[in-house]
């Protein structure tokens, strides 16, 4: 549901055209302001210029202070001229727009957008005598831009090299960042450096400016295009870097075309930017699915674990953890415990070593419809529904999208078959070792986030849709608010996950998920898996981590789906930990960061979805960390049970990182909470109310 306030698409005072013959603004640089646009509220201010030699820019300022100074726009092409210089301004429109709609599901019911519109055109004066135009959104809380390349009398096809599109941050500031390009896909430790030490970042990529400004850059509706990454020029210039492509332009497009929005997250402090991020959904079209009843966000539990662990096996075998016995007693504890899905990883053919090759980067053997002699799909499908739970597909393609996408529609038709509502899909292969199939009929290696596998995620999302199959993608390509057009793309991977705490070293260290929050997590939902009350990985090696920091993950980390991923048999010697998981909500009514600090905290509160059921989730670094928390988020007149589960007051994650209290209060709306966080830990409440 969309309730549209006010649509004006007029010229309005906020982008006015300079008249001819009056004077107009100039920069410091020499360049001509051409147009200009403000915010709703008058926060932020977009200026647009041209240079003396016809390049094209823009500036940002927030409440007079600049933010972005002079930036540049523009395109490398690998079969025609570049588009940076030789522009004259063309003419520009405006309009106001302000609507609230509902997500079907998400971290909050009603979402407001609300911005002004300014476009501007520009034609070139000499060589093709091309047309470029920039569109830019300007909200209270960050500006999006993106450019219109129209077809014209020799312009029919783009083949884009690069973007010439920059970001000149103005002031100096630290920068949180993971390194793009490189072999490990996303899946990097957060890295904090000053800005000026930004080497090629992938995006979000976090600022907070000396002044206490917090920035952050992604792009949002990444459709048939390249992704974007940010590489520092000089410096505190970052330049998009599009991801490389096996055919040398790292996009191919018939014209006319749009681009992905640039976004730039503005806001006064961390809380603030956090919530900014609505952006990255508001600059993305409708839904487009239509009803999407079906989408059920649920808590599952799953065959993966044990398999980190090296208990179990994906491959056939003595091992092997996908059986039907082992299936069904998942099923039961799923049921039993109130899960809604089970995952089975390895149940497939395809997982074993044939002879030189093993699966991984590999791919060619896998079958998404013919499972291991040792697992019944069709009778593990009917037992799950006997039990009210629902099974989990999973499609790991080894990053070979040309064996997945031969085998595309009978997989899917299975699942639907079978009543399957969802799957989890994987990618591994090395970056830049996607084997995707070429339309010279040939096998060409792509990169994660290129073009080729923007498109390859967005046809499995689409075509799960047509048999009402929610997607998890796991080494995806990154989120940028998609899941607003297709609602069934439910969450994803994308960064290290808790599968890092398993295998060794390094493992997540404790301000890991304080980083996330504010990188990764503003472009949308992860499938993080929470919830290793073990504490222990593969060799008993120690998680960084508290006991109560495993449940503060479930409400600070978000995604409609959770998984429980520890063994059954931990979570039955831990009750009172596992009571929580159990209760913890995964769909939310409203959500609000109570307190937080890049990298070093982070406190939320959450309603539950049709619910007056709010729970409060908090997660520190390596230091201890108190915060005081006002509860006048609860309804005022109303008393609640707060269900505190802490870390207790020798708990560090070094040296009792078990130690945990669980406690009840009886609050309302005028109280307040003190938190106490141990070294790497966290905390997290219920709160119910009392009739």
């Amino acid at each position: 549901m969309s309730v549209i306030r006010l649509i004006a698409a007029v010229v309005l005072t906020f982008a006015a055209i300079p008249a001819a013959g009056q004077g107009v603004a100039q920069t410091p640089s020499g360049s001509t302001i051409v147009a200009s646009a403000v915010s709703p509220s008058r926060v932020l201010h977009v200026d647009v210029t041209v240079s003396p030699d016809g390049r094209v820019g823009y500036i940002v300022s927030r409440q007079g202070k600049l933010v972005i100074d002079e930036s540049r726009l523009g395109f490398l092409f690998t079969d025609a001229p570049q588009m940076l210089r030789n522009f004259k301004f063309a003419g520009q429109s405006a309009r106001s727009f302000d609507e609230t709609w509902e997500e079907p599901w998400g971290e909050y019911r009603n979402i407001r957008n609300h911005y002004n519109e300014l476009t501007v055109s520009f034609d070139e004066q000499k060589w093709m005598h091309r047309r470029m135009t920039v569109v830019f959104r300007v909200f209270d809380d960050g500006v999006g831009f993106r450019y219109e390349l129209p077809s014209g009398p020799n312009w029919s096809h783009a083949n884009v090299a690069d973007e010439l599109t920059e970001f000149n941050v103005a002031e100096p500031g630290k920068a949180w960042w993971d390194e793009a390009l490189e072999w490990n896909r996303e899946e990097y430790l957060i890295r904090k450096t000053p800005i000026e030490e930004i080497g090629t970042a992938q995006t979000p990529l976090t600022v907070r400016t000396a002044s206490g400004l917090h920035l952050s850059f992604h792009e949002a509706a990444l459709v048939d295009y390249s992704g974007m990454d940010l590489r520092r020029v000089q410096g505190r210039v970052l330049k998009a870097d599009l991801m490389p492509s096996s055919t040398g332009a790292k996009v191919s497009r018939d014209l006319p075309l749009a681009t992905p929005w640039r976004v730039i997250m503005i806001a006064p402090d961390a809380p603030a930017l956090y919530k900014s991020a609505q952006i990255i959904l508001n600059l993305n079209d409708p839904n487009k699915l239509g009803d999407v009843s079906w989408v059920k966000p649920m808590k599952y539990v799953g065959i993966w674990w044990q398999m980190h662990l090296d208990k179990n096996t994906w491959e056939s075998g003595p091992r092997h953890g996908a059986t039907t016995a082992n299936t069904k007693r998942m099923i039961d504890f799923a049921a039993k415990n109130g899960f809604g899905g089970v995952l089975v990883e390895g149940w497939n053919k395809g997982w074993d070593k044939v002879g030189d090759n093993d699966w991984f980067a590999w791919g060619w053997d896998f079958s998404f419809t013919q499972p291991y002699p040792d697992f019944d799909l069709p009778a593990l499908a009917r037992y799950a529904k006997s039990k009210g739970v629902g099974l989990i597909g999973h499609h790991e393609t080894a990053g070979n999208t040309a064996n997945y996408e031969k085998q595309l529609d009978g997989a899917l038709d299975l699942y639907q078959r079978l009543g399957i509502h969802a799957v989890k899909t994987g990618y591994v292969a090395d970056a830049g070792g996607i084997q995707a199939l070429g339309t010279d009929g040939k096998i060409h290696f792509e990169w994660h986030q290129g073009q080729v596998m923007v498109n390859h995620h967005l046809k499995v999302v689409t075509e799960a849709a047509k048999r009402q199959v929610a997607v998890d993608p796991h080494e995806p390509v990154k989120d940028t608010g998609l899941r607003r057009t297709y609602p069934n793309w439910v969450s994803r991977e994308g960064e290290r996950g808790m599968e890092y705490n398993a295998w060794g070293e390094p493992k997540n260290p404790p301000e890991h998920e304080a980083n996330l929050i504010f990188t990764r997590m503003l472009s949308g939902p992860m499938d993080f898996t929470p919830g290793i009350v073990s504490l222990k990985g593969k060799g008993n090696t120690p998680i960084l981590s508290t006991l109560a920091k495993q449940l503060a993950l479930y409400i600070t980390i978000y995604s409609p789906i959770q998984m429980a991923a520890d063994l059954p048999e931990n979570y039955e010697a831990n009750p009172k930990a596992f009571q929580f998981i159990k209760d913890v909500a995964v769909d939310w009514d409203d959500t609000r960061m109570l307190a937080g600090e890049v990298g070093d905290l982070a406190v939320f509160a959450r309603k539950t979805r049709g619910s007056p059921v709010w729970f409060i989730g908090a997660v520190g670094d390596e230091n201890e960390r108190r915060c005081d928390v006002q509860l006048s988020f609860l309804d005022a007149g109303r008393r609640y049970r707060a269900e505190i589960y802490r870390d207790g007051d020798d708990a560090d994650y070094r040296t009792n990182p078990r130690s945990m209290v669980v406690e009840q209060r009886t609050v309302t709306s005028a109280d307040r909470l003190a938190l106490r966080l141990a070294p790497g830990g966290g905390a997290a409440v219920r709160f119910v109310p009392i009739r």
